[in-house]
């Protein structure tokens, strides 16, 4: 039994709409964490065990009470992540409760560190009413700031704080790891050099001579997030780069926006090599990797084939309307689906301006983020007059009837005499 206890509530937000609202409640179930008549989304598991886990750390204080020395040069001198330390006089200062407020709000994305100790804030460098960002020993680097410094004020908000963080977390060059990539490595473009990363004492000058080799392109490219990665641990991604077999020591993709991959051609590693792939993608000069199977040779069947090489061709042609349905080879609900979208696309088969398609998501790229993929089938309609803004098919039973009413609402070429489909 946890002391003290931590109280849970429920709301049936199909009743009390006006709760829903004012707290921005979408779907079912929905969790939210409150603390002080505050509200704070809920990111943590959704069984018993561990929401009890998750909800017992959640109680605790987003930030870890610092008292010597000894453990902010620890930090420093080991740590993989970007180090935060916020000094103030007590735990009365506003600009304390300020910065307790916004480490509860990315207790998830960041370990917080704050400090009392007069000693710790001389060893820092920093004042009362401060906080410092400092980048571990091993991910600093002469063409950047050991530090970033924020000072406090009354009027500070906790949204500006949040910036501050936000702005300062990555290193010039970082480790990108699965442990770190959901959460730091999501901006786009990225740069990423694969190798043999590891920072243990016998392989750690191997890891830094590399490191430093990216390190002298990215200070001429501040508008790009360089990484280095374990090639070990991002072997499936060398491998959709097909890289994965090129006999270098060192390789490099840059995982684009709207999901476009670039891969830099095999040869031998060193800072002018990657200073060229580069500019060659700033300036628009390299074409994207796409996965995709095989165009078939034959698709003049009422349900066209799309595959990662013709979605351009046919999904996003804009003469067309275009139905789509992605789907997995394995899936239960699309091996159910498929007579119904047969029946469908006959129906339908004698609109020049329409076309129903379907793709395998697991053996093709989705080269447009519009098209989001989380589970299957799922099925979008891309209007003539808006191929970059899809509708993407939510709710209803998965047949003829209801995809016609669908596909009718939304389609922009369907001739007027529908009576004879």
């Amino acid at each position: 039994m946890r002391s003290p206890p931590i109280p849970l509530a429920k709301v049936d937000a199909t009743v009390e709409n006006d709760i829903a609202s004012r707290f921005e409640v979408s779907g079912y179930p929905t969790l939210k964490i409150f603390r002080k008549g505050k509200s704070f989304e809920y990111n943590g598991p959704r069984e018993k065990d561990g929401i009890i886990d998750y909800m017992g750390e959640q109680a605790g204080p987003p930030s870890k009470h610092v008292q010597n020395q000894k453990q902010i040069q620890g930090f420093i001198k080991d740590g993989d992540d970007i180090v935060i330390v916020g000094v103030f006089s007590s735990e009365q200062d506003t600009a304390f409760q300020i910065y307790q407020e916004t480490c509860n709000s990315l207790r998830d994305d960041y370990k917080f560190l704050h400090t009392f100790n007069s000693a710790v804030s001389k060893l820092l460098n920093v004042s009362p009413g401060q906080v410092v960002m400092i980048q571990p020993e091993k991910f600093q680097s002469k063409y950047e700031p050991k530090s970033h410094l924020l000072t406090i004020h009354d009027s500070t908000t906790v949204s500006e704080v949040k910036d501050f963080f936000k702005s300062h977390t990555l290193p010039l060059v970082g480790h990108r790891k699965q442990s770190n990539d959901a959460k730091r490595y999501t901006r786009r473009p990225l740069i990423v050099v694969y190798y043999g990363v590891d920072f243990s004492f016998d392989y750690r000058v191997a890891t830094q001579f590399w490191r430093n080799k990216v390190l002298e392109v990215a200070k001429d490219f501040p508008e790009y997030t360089f990484a280095i990665a374990d090639e070990e641990d991002y072997a499936d991604e060398l491998k959709g780069l097909g890289l994965s077999e090129s006999g270098e020591e060192v390789n490099v993709g840059i995982l684009g926006e709207g999901g476009k991959r670039f891969a830099m051609e095999p040869e031998e590693f060193d800072s002018d090599v990657l200073r060229e792939f580069v500019v060659a993608f700033k300036k628009g000069k390299l074409k994207p990797i796409i996965k995709s199977q095989p165009i078939p040779r034959s698709n003049n069947g009422p349900v066209k084939v799309v595959v990662g090489k013709n979605f351009e061709e046919v999904v996003m042609d804009t003469k067309k309307d275009v139905l789509i349905e992605f789907y997995a080879p394995w899936c239960g609900h699309c091996k159910k689906l498929e007579p119904e979208y047969l029946a469908l696309a006959k129906k339908y088969k004698h609109e020049k301006n329409l076309v129903i398609a379907k793709m395998d998501a697991t053996g093709n790229d989705i080269p447009h983020e519009s098209y989001k993929v989380e589970g299957f089938p799922t099925i979008y309609f891309a209007p003539s007059n808006s191929k970059q803004n899809p509708v993407k098919f939510e709710g209803g039973e998965r047949n003829v009837e209801v995809l016609s009413t669908f596909l009718e609402r939304h389609a922009t070429k369907l001739s007027q005499n529908r009576d004879e489909l």
